[in-house]
């Protein structure tokens, strides 16, 4: 990625850029930047692309996802904070470039972040958020 952190003169500029390479079947896992909104311009190879709206204002109302497969050309938005993803459903590489509207738009992997931490969460909480059992997490955590 570039950024204000790598070319001091984005600063204030609002704008920062990176260039995805993707392996076969290879994932850009889902995470959100807090600071900015990310556009996504597919250069090679064909990506499953997607966001997730959080919290809707209606209890009722489940948590929407927008995805798509994307080819080259194709171009797709992801929203200032949700959950988004990237996925090379191909069997070759795949080149992405992605443009976001902060000059230091910040990354927050979501598994990394909850199953990597340390310390760790304490089980019992991502048991209980996740519904599953304490093993389940156990092994999660020893992922990361």
């Amino acid at each position: 990625m570039v950024n204000v952190n790598q070319v001091p003169g984005l600063n204030t500029l609002g704008v920062s850029f990176a260039r995805i390479d993707f392996g076969p079947n290879g994932i850009n896992s889902p995470h959100i930047h807090p600071r900015a909104s990310e556009v996504l311009f597919v250069l090679q190879g064909t990506l499953y692309a997607g966001f997730l709206t959080s919290n809707p204002s209606n209890p009722n109302t489940k948590n929407q996802l927008y995805a798509r497969y994307l080819f080259p050309g194709d171009v797709f938005v992801f929203p200032q904070g949700l959950i988004h993803f990237q996925y090379n459903v191909g069997n070759s590489s795949a080149i992405a470039l992605t443009g976001f509207g902060n000059q230091n738009p910040g990354v927050i992997t979501v598994a990394n972040s909850v199953f990597g931490s340390s310390p760790s969460i304490n089980p019992d909480v991502l048991a209980k958020a996740f519904q599953v059992e304490k093993n389940v997490v156990n092994y999660l955590e020893s992922k990361f």
